[in-house]
């Protein structure tokens, strides 16, 4: 199994993650396309992203969502119908989709956050 491995403790907040993350698959240095969110809570600073858990998979009525042999879950494109129910009931609430598009988009442990975090707050795990 391929996922991201968090460490929230050594995030000192400077998004670089956010923007290596939009700028790779939107070319846009934006946190709203970006797969990754560091939020701020009382002066800490929570990653979150994509856990691999699939349990998106199971909702999706076209079967747009599957998790590879890897465990990465992907979305198929021309499969997914945009009704976005995977948004609503992700678990984890990591599931993103902006504006303009209904297709959602999510964590593909695809690791340009982890080449771009300077704290070492990343890790691409391979289990």
């Amino acid at each position: 199994m391929k996922y991201l491995k968090v460490h929230s403790e050594k995030c000192t907040g400077c998004k670089a993650c956010e923007e290596a993350c939009s700028q790779a698959f939107f070319k846009e240095k934006t946190a709203e396309k970006s797969s990754i969110r560091i939020l701020e809570n009382e002066g800490k600073f929570e990653i979150t992203v994509c856990n691999q858990c699939g349990n998106c998979c199971a909702m999706c009525q076209p079967q747009a969502l599957t998790k590879g042999a890897n465990g990465v879950v992907t979305i198929n494109k021309q499969e997914c119908v945009g009704c976005l129910i995977c948004v609503a009931e992700c678990p984890c609430k990591v599931m993103r989709y902006h504006g303009r598009e209904n297709i959602p988009f999510k964590c593909i442990a695809c690791g340009v956050c982890v080449s771009k975090c300077p704290a070492g707050a990343l890790e691409l795990v391979k289990e």
